[in-house]
């Protein structure tokens, strides 16, 4: 028997068995190997500050995680432990290699890309850019590029020239020789196998094809994407915050990278230095036909957890359609047929593992791919999460219908945390028990064989992610909560006298003022087809709404719950946040026990979408942040890869020219990047929610976290309004603010005497400096913060415009609140106030420009938010008394702006009269909501 060989260089040992070459290695070579990982720390993705002490203290063998981590199940195996000092996995750190997997000295540069390729296939700039911007941008038809074409070649002939193109024929041909980007779609066939009996139905004879795209391919393309450079992760790491506390943000951030990585390496030390390539698969049925509802799909994803979840988010080409599933028909008669229940769902696993079986090799021996930065790495795949809605997620784990595909709660009881389900699990209890007794009391589905146990360290039950969008949405808020606040009106009220209330929410719904990260419902919650983005605008302002009509405790429930969403759907979380997200589901357990009390829910909450919040802080643990695997991901490609190519189809046998649609938008995609890498092109990001944006005078460049760019940053926007006085008595007059001369030159004063023993107040009118400059107003700011759990810039940076316009969309004047910062050493509320602008302008004295705002001030009442919504309340602040008292009106300077906020008014116990427009709410009440879930920047800021 051949004998095995030590992989550290230099060492000549050889072994008869794996299990003793491992133990040499970690005994001779631990800290060799450390020193080395060391000195390639210019490869590492976090902490490049670590030392060659803080490393070789890492304790390689910790088969836990930390001891402050709860989590229901079993603990995982070789979980990092939160060492300030270990920032990355020990054994695949994601050195780089040679074409050959030779691995490079520190320090060695990447090899230049092949750039002699011109715009090959294109002529020039100019033929791309056409093509592009027809094809993928403006999505014209076949027709009406000819006529644009035939247009444009008339026009040319006149100097005895051609356009760009012939014809359509031509421009499609053209992008059909793109090299970037080329996966080709590919097809089987199958169908029933089993007997078949004289009078057998249809179903058996049909033969199902499959479309797929090699995934090997897609993910080699998918490494090779310059344009995910610097947002790219080659190896598992532990994230630390400021405190030298554990985070998890990014895929590779989690614990199961980090197991995985680790069992790679103890089943073959010779991937050593390797990189290991999660593989995020998505899948979802989805329809395309309006109105009839007859034509759908079943899409599969495919994404890697390398790339930062703000890449996966921002439609960055980063989730890529790897297939389309058969979607079996049948006649009616055969709808409770068992045998072809059970045959689609066979069907459904064994085409997923056809789809997959390319990786199954690429999963034990590593494969040299080409990455973002330009080096060569050898690479490992491995199956590592599955995002699914809760129907999809029975059909892959085999579970019966009710029954936690994550854990073997039961599913009268699901509340009871118990073990995690397994393979391993799994079979065992089919070994011994028949399959009554599987479905019946462990709920399993023994037809299915998940397709996961076909390939190395894949699990399906320990591969499903958590899903925002399905499970606390769209499921939990707007499926239950919203629906059982009907149901208890209905019971508690009688349905004439629920309808009246449910008429008076909705009425306020409406009324909710204006704010830009706000949808406005204008006939309240009525209409049909609810998207998610609905449900996600509701929860904003769905809490004052039903204030006073509900019991209080369930307001609380709800508050309680939206406080646990908002938690999970933050871009980085930390110890400190999913202890506070656990704490925060105990309390929405607590508090719905009032929609059983009352009668809504009889017989209790085991409800799987529900049951899924007690699986979240173990998820976010294992994966990271769940906003990053969230079904959102794949609802969203659902409109570029699906449904747009459909409308683009003629309607017949549509798949086939959805497929070759798919393929030349992912050409276009490829070469546009690969032509902006060589600088033919000037970046373009028009597929991102919002352009990059940082502060005014910050380099791209610039180190640090991002969070210490900028918190807060206003500034008045680049255009001054038209037609208004510019001398400063004049605009009082014209916008009928009397005191506004006075106001600005105690501002004035105020400022030029920061440190001064006296204030504006304490001083005449005659004693401020005169204000001799011209004015500018201006009809809105704009506040520039870091917000990554936000749409956002795909850096994390947001873009918010405070608008203070006299005329907004022939609805009236718009004027929107904002918090200022009085006190920055206070938390939260304490240390700010909200003011409401009322005109923005700027001014200079002695060659200072002054960018300020007059506003109206809020003051918080109670030191503590509100105990029903958990949202703080404010009152407008009052100058003078009695018959002449009136809201108190200062100016301010913009520097102590932070960000606009939105007021959500106290309804109070009377219905709104009929009519009320939203445009009066931020006067017609006498209090207000300061609303944390405005977004989710909002909702840390604001406690």
């Amino acid at each position: 028997m051949a004998r095995l060989s030590c992989t550290f260089p230099g060492c000549a040992s050889t072994f008869r068995s794996q299990q003793g070459r491992t133990h040499h290695f970690r005994t001779c070579h631990h800290n060799n190997n450390v020193l080395e990982e060391v000195d390639i720390q210019a490869n590492a993705p976090r902490n490049p500050a670590a030392t060659v002490e803080d490393e070789a203290d890492f304790d390689m063998g910790n088969d836990a995680p930390p001891p402050d981590e709860p989590h229901p199940g079993p603990v995982p195996n070789h979980a990092p432990r939160a060492v300030p000092s270990a920032t990355r996995h020990p054994y695949l750190t994601g050195m780089p290699c040679n074409a050959d997997g030779i691995h490079l000295p520190p320090g060695t540069l990447p090899l230049q890309r092949d750039d002699d390729l011109g715009w090959a296939p294109f002529e020039n700039e100019q033929q791309f850019t056409l093509a592009d911007f027809l094809y993928r941008k403006e999505e014209m038809s076949a027709g009406n590029i000819d006529e644009l074409l035939e247009i444009w070649a008339l026009s040319m002939a006149q100097n005895d020239d051609l356009g760009p193109f012939n014809n359509y024929e031509q421009m499609y041909g053209a992008i059909d020789s793109l090299s970037f980007g080329d996966a080709p779609w590919k097809c089987f066939s199958a169908g029933y196998q089993g007997e078949k009996a004289p009078d057998h139905p249809r179903w058996q004879d049909a033969k199902y094809d499959v479309w797929y795209r090699d995934p090997a391919t897609v993910i080699k393309q998918l490494f090779d994407n310059p344009d995910f450079n610097n947002q790219f992760d080659y190896a598992p790491y532990v994230g630390l915050n400021k405190a030298g506390k554990r985070t998890w943000s990014d895929f590779m951030s989690g614990n199961s990278s980090w197991k995985h990585s680790t069992e790679i390496y103890d089943n073959d030390p010779t991937t050593l230095h390797s990189t290991i390539c999660p593989i995020i698969l998505g899948s979802d049925k989805t329809t395309v036909s309006v109105m009839t509802g007859n034509v759908e799909y079943h899409p599969i994803y495919l994404s890697i957890g390398n790339v930062h979840n703000s890449i996966r988010r921002a439609h960055r080409n980063a989730v890529v359609p790897i297939g389309f599933l058969a979607i079996p028909k049948n006649d009616r008669k055969d709808d409770n047929d068992v045998a072809f229940r059970k045959f689609k769902r066979q069907l459904y696993h064994a085409s997923l593992e056809m789809i997959l079986s390319s990786l199954k090799e690429g999963m034990t021996i590593p494969v040299i791919l080409r990455c973002p930065d330009g080096h060569y790495r050898r690479v490992i795949y491995d199956l590592a999460a599955y995002i699914a809605d809760y129907p999809e997620q029975v059909y892959l784990a085999g579970v019966v219908q009710g029954w936690c595909p994550r854990c073997t709660s039961l599913p009268h009881d699901l509340d009871k945390i118990s073990g995690q389900r397994s393979h391993d699990h799994s079979r065992q209890l089919a070994e011994i028990l028949d399959p009554k007794t599987l479905w019946d009391e462990y709920g399993i589905d023994d037809d299915i064989t998940p397709f996961t146990v076909h390939f190395a360290r894949a699990d399906i039950h320990e591969m499903l992610t958590p899903d925002l969008l399905h499970q606390l949405i769209k499921g939990t808020f707007k499926d239950h909560l919203v629906q059982w606040v009907g149901e208890y009106l209905a019971l508690e009220h009688g349905e004439a006298r629920a309808n009246e209330i449910l008429d008076d929410i909705d009425s306020r719904i409406a009324a909710m003022p204006l704010y830009p990260e706000i949808r406005r419902f204008p006939q309240g919650r009525r209409f049909k087809q609810w998207t998610g983005d609905d449900s996600k605008a509701l929860m904003k302002v769905y809490l004052p709404a039903i204030a006073g009509y509900v019991p209080t405790q369930m307001v609380q429930a709800i508050a309680a719950f939206l406080d646990a969403c908002y938690i999970a759907r933050r871009a980085d979380l930390d110890e400190e946040s999913l202890k506070a997200f656990e704490d925060t589901v105990a309390r929405f357990h607590q508090k719905r026990e009032i929609f059983r009390t009352s009668g809504v829910r009889p017989t209790g909450f085991s409800l799987p979408r529900q049951h899924s919040l007690v699986h979240y802080a173990y998820l976010a643990r294992e994966f990271g942040a769940p906003g990053g695997i969230c079904s959102s991901i794949t609802e969203s490609r659902h409109i570029t890869a699906v449904k747009r190519p459909w409308r683009r189809s003629n309607r017949y046998e549509a798949l086939g020219q959805m497929l070759l649609t798919n393929q030349r938008l992912d050409k276009l995609v490829a070469a546009r990047v690969d032509f902006v890498r060589r600088g033919m092109l000037r970046p373009s990001y028009d597929a991102a929610p919002l352009p990059i944006l940082l502060p005014p005078g910050e380099d791209d460049d610039a180190e640090g976290p991002l969070d210490d760019l900028v918190t807060g940053n206003v500034v008045l926007a680049r255009c001054r309004a038209r037609n208004l006085p510019r001398k400063l008595q004049a605009l009082a007059e014209h916008i009928n603010q009397e005191d506004l001369v006075d106001l600005t030159q105690r501002f004035l004063y105020d400022q030029m005497n920061p440190h001064g023993p006296l204030t504006s107040q304490d001083v005449t009118a005659d004693e401020c400096p005169v204000v001799t400059s011209k004015i500018s107003v201006f009809n809105s700011a704009v506040a520039t913060f870091f917000a990554p759990s936000d749409e956002s810039g795909i850096r994390g940076m947001k873009r918010e415009r405070i608008r203070c316009t006299p005329h907004w969309r022939s609805q009236g004047e718009r004027r929107d609140c904002a918090l200022v910062v009085e006190d920055e050493d206070k938390p939260g509320m304490k240390g700010m106030s909200a003011v409401r602008v009322k005109l923005l302008f700027s001014f200079e004295h002695e060659d200072i420009t002054y960018p300020c705002a007059l506003v109206e001030w809020f003051k918080t009442y109670g030191n503590r938010p509100d105990a029903e919504t958990g949202m703080w309340r404010v009152r407008p602040q009052m100058a003078g008394g009695g018959h002449h008292a009136a809201r108190l009106v200062t100016v301010v300077h913009l520097k102590s702006f932070l960000r606009g906020v939105h007021l959500l008014p106290c309804f109070g116990p009377h219905p709104l009269p009929d009519a009320f427009h939203y445009s009066y709410s931020l006067e017609a009440f006498e209090a207000f909501y300061v609303n944390k879930y405005a977004d989710h920047r909002a909702h840390e800021l604001i406690y």
